[in-house]
């Protein structure tokens, strides 16, 4: 079994995801990854191995909803890419977040600080 829940419309996809399924969208929105790239990003995120057992499933779920794409790099190599849609969600989730963070001037100077100094 995934770890999505069902989901009800695609306004609401972000926030039907699970958290290990919403990070590997923000992976991949930087740039298109091959799984164990993805892996290793995760594992450094969390501080704990991730499991292929975890990993493959979540990301055929991704690709299952149109959120991630996967290609062929080579006969052992599948490559994961973000769509539109899972760009969409990744801003969808970042638009909530923001909306519950944001509650005056200086919470939104320290956001505007936080988006000037990463990149």
């Amino acid at each position: 079994m995934s770890e999505a829940q069902s989901i009800t419309g695609e306004q609401s996809i972000a926030r039907e995801l699970t958290a290990f399924q919403n990070n590997i969208l923000v992976i991949l929105a930087k740039d298109p990854m091959y799984g164990l790239a993805i892996k290793r990003e995760l594992e450094d995120y969390y501080g704990t191995e991730v499991n292929h057992g975890r990993l493959y499933p979540n990301l055929d779920e991704l690709v299952n909803l149109g959120l991630v794409e996967k290609s062929e790099l080579d006969k052992r190599t599948n490559q994961y890419s973000l769509t539109e849609d899972g760009y969409d969600a990744v801003l969808d989730g970042i638009q909530w977040t923001l909306s519950k963070v944001v509650t005056d001037d200086d919470r939104a100077d320290e956001i505007t600080d936080i988006v000037e100094n990463s990149y």
